[in-house]
């Protein structure tokens, strides 16, 4: 079928198919919305995978109602996933107003080291990772290099890369390191 590269071949397909399609899912699912968004997804994955239909192993519509399983199938388990995952967190307190106070406090304090870390995205992976150990979490450079599996002194030139890499921005964080004041 060349349902993706003829777009009359494609509408007679539909035609011919739309209402079996309907009552598939219609079968299959309560909400009216869903069973729309179903079958126009049915279609676009009829479309996709077109080229696995051998008209010899069967009729277009039993291959479209393989493919209409598939489909229902994967919307199913994906709201068998959100039901779950909304059950772990049923019953569960929600933050009250003093939890909410302290991370918002928490948030703010934060602030700083978020624009810090912005600053930092545009450094080398391994620059950025042992500034921000160092700048952020607040690591010894004999911490951090451990951290990331290096040896001191590479830790000590990449700080010093990344450090004259940012200049200015870099002095608002404080920096400890070993030796240094």
């Amino acid at each position: 079928m060349r349902l993706n590269e003829d777009p009359a071949a494609f509408k007679a397909f539909y035609l011919r198919h739309v209402d079996a399609v309907m009552r598939f899912v219609a079968r299959r699912v309560s909400d009216p919305h869903l069973a729309a968004d179903l079958t126009a997804d049915i279609f676009l994955a009829a479309v996709d995978s077109a080229h696995t239909y051998v008209p010899g192993r069967g009729s277009e519509i039993g291959w479209l109602y393989g493919v209409a399983r598939n489909v229902v199938s994967a919307q199913q388990r994906k709201t068998a996933r959100e039901a779950r995952a909304s059950s772990r967190v049923a019953g569960r307190r929600l933050m009250d107003d003093d939890d909410l106070v302290r991370m918002e406090e928490r948030i703010d304090a934060e602030r700083r080291m978020r624009g810090a870390l912005e600053a930092m995205r545009g450094l080398p992976e391994g620059e950025r990772a042992v500034l921000e150990l160092i700048a952020i979490d607040q690591l010894t450079i004999t911490e951090a290099a451990k951290a990331l599996g290096i040896r001191q002194v590479t830790a000590r030139v990449r700080l010093h890369r990344a450090r004259r890499a940012l200049g200015p921005v870099a002095s608002p964080t404080t920096v400890y390191v070993e030796g240094q004041a």
